[in-house]
């Protein structure tokens, strides 16, 4: 198929690798030059990787690029013709998506929202699961991009309720993570040794499988980003920006996003589970 890649950041350079290795014909696209993509030519503007395409797939970081990529200037809406098919694999606001889509569908494409779970390992072996909102046979359409990049596509409904689900997904993430760094900052201060808390965990109901990735670089202090804290404090507001709209109430979420207020510049850069030393910090650790 022909596609277009627009954003070629932590998550999107690998799965546009992942399109031209599995044959696709891919025009690629980032905000800042110099990104290449082996097999794949690269545009200048959205609207010059758009122009031919079948598919224009989104990976960028937040709904106000996914709108300028969209309808800004040299954006994608020039593009747009009958038939193309859009799809964001960006975490955007569902509420933005669902405006997204009637956009482009007054110029006849369909609007796929696609956010992905399987962090960067799993972009790089092509091993995502797709969190699907968007029309039957506009997902049905876009299967075999979906195979080339990912082991799972999981359609929850109509468009926006990809989006919806990954937040409620990410809201877990968040408050996991956050539940793990408070008990091991308390569990320090109590002067239980780290070594033994985590053996005692890896044989309780509390294990996770999130908590089991994060862990041992935590006690490493190693927090090369997988998932930038960026991102996830990005992630958090968009889930409490839906709360609000949906009517919803998230006391602890607030608070933990107090948290990430707290972090520092040189942190926003690391891993979300760089949190940790906002409550190492505030604990006198």
């Amino acid at each position: 198929m022909k596609v277009a890649f627009l954003g070629l950041g932590i998550m999107g350079r690998p799965m546009a690798v992942n399109l031209a290795k599995a044959g696709h014909e891919v025009v690629v696209w980032n905000r800042t030059s110099g990104k290449i993509v082996a097999g794949a030519r690269v545009a200048g503007t959205p609207a010059e990787a758009a122009k031919n395409a079948e598919v224009v797939w989104l990976c960028v970081a937040d709904t106000k690029a996914v709108e300028q990529v969209l309808f800004g200037a040299d954006g994608v809406e020039s593009a747009l013709r009958a038939g193309m098919i859009i799809v964001d694999s960006s975490t955007i606001a569902p509420s933005a998506s669902c405006k997204f889509a009637e956009r482009v569908a007054a110029k006849g494409a369909q609007f796929v929202d696609a956010p992905v779970t399987g962090s960067k390992a799993g972009a790089e072996s092509g091993q995502l699961v797709f969190i699907v909102g968007g029309p039957d046979q506009a997902v049905e359409k876009l299967q075999p991009l979906f195979a080339a990049m990912g082991k799972k596509v999981i359609h929850i409904g109509k468009t926006g309720l990809g989006e919806s689900a990954k937040l409620g997904m990410n809201l877990m993430a968040a408050m996991m993570y956050e539940a793990f760094a408070e008990a091991l900052t308390l569990i320090r201060k109590l002067g239980v040794p780290p070594e033994k808390w985590w053996e005692l965990i890896q044989s309780a109901a509390v294990r996770s499988p999130l908590i089991d990735r994060k862990a041992p670089k935590v006690f490493q202090r190693d927090f090369t980003p997988s998932f930038p804290l960026y991102l996830m404090h990005k992630d958090v507001k968009l889930i409490l920006q839906a709360a609000h709209e949906s009517g919803a109430k998230l006391p602890a979420l607030e608070k933990v996003e107090e948290v990430y207020q707290m972090t520092s510049k040189e942190q926003q850069g690391l891993d979300y589970s760089a949190t940790i030393a906002v409550l190492e910090k505030l604990a006198g650790l």
